[in-house]
């Protein structure tokens, strides 16, 4: 395969290095409007080539788009409008604004619309790791608006990164992930902001923070711009989880200050039901 990666960040970049390290591409093309990013992903031999769009088109089988779901929504149909051949695949952590973008394309069939379930709070090529994927879940989003050759194709990509393969049409995969991914970062972003605003002498968060604190917190360093168009994008899941959310709050709350202590230990203990499903 010869493939185009447009984005070459934590996401594309992790998708490019394992694609040629496990042999599914002959070729990797990166397209990549911030030329530190673009410098830096050529220098390492994370790409072979850095294209503008266009050109990564015409010389593309597969052409992955790892970009936030702004961006993707604006350049799907343009990338679409140029195909003949090739596939095209997105990375974003939302879908229904996005399939129904290009819901009556013509060229809808080439396009597969699918979620890898993975990341880290890093951004930025030298944030991307071999193995990221490995053993997590990819979600494929209403295939059957894609050919049979698209999906096969792209399930087979992501065979080479060793995900495991689950299927939703593209609005129950937003309220979904609303719910096990979208709501965690709000809550780091929260904490964070609640620390910050509470404890004005960095020394002492620095010297204080345990791995409790650090692994609760650690969402809070993730990309804004990702972030903001994913929230953007998926609004009305989000507020939905986070009335439910805040309602869980008010109960410790009201039960800590009432020093209900059955009632505390019964939430923990209900809390702790999530051991048996993780």
């Amino acid at each position: 395969m010869q493939i185009s990666i447009i984005g070459l960040g934590l996401i594309g970049g992790s998708i490019a290095i394992d694609l040629r390290k496990r042999g599914f591409a002959r070729r990797i093309t990166g397209v990549e409007t911030n030329h530190l990013h673009a410098h830096t992903a050529l220098n390492i031999g994370m790409v072979d080539e850095i294209l503008g769009l266009n050109e990564a088109i015409e010389n593309s089988d597969l052409i992955i788009m790892a970009i936030p779901a702004n961006e993707t929504i604006s350049l799907l149909p343009k990338i679409l409008d140029r195909v003949n051949d090739q596939i095209v695949t997105d990375t974003c952590s939302i879908k229904g604004n996005i399939t129904e973008r290009i819901k009556y394309h013509n060229k809808r069939a080439n396009y597969v619309a699918s979620h890898p379930m993975a990341g880290t709070e890093h951004s930025g090529p030298w944030a991307a790791q071999s193995g990221l994927y490995d053993g997590k879940a990819v979600i494929f989003c209403d295939v059957e608006d894609s050919s049979p050759e698209a999906l096969k194709i792209v399930r087979k990509m992501y065979d080479y990164l060793n995900m495991r393969h689950i299927y939703m049409n593209a609005y129950n995969h937003d309220v979904h992930v609303a719910y096990v991914s979208h709501i965690s970062h709000i809550s780091s972003f929260a904490l964070a902001l609640t620390v910050l605003d509470k404890e004005k002498n960095e020394k002492n968060i620095f010297d204080l923070a345990s791995g409790g604190f650090d692994s609760t917190v650690r969402l809070a360093k993730s990309s804004a711009e990702m972030w903001t168009n994913v929230f953007e994008n998926n609004a009305e899941n989000v507020i939905s989880v986070l009335d439910t959310y805040i309602e869980k709050l008010k109960e410790f709350k009201i039960a800590i200050f009432q020093n209900e202590t059955n009632k505390i230990s019964d939430m923990i203990n209900k809390a702790n039901r999530i051991k048996k499903i993780l």
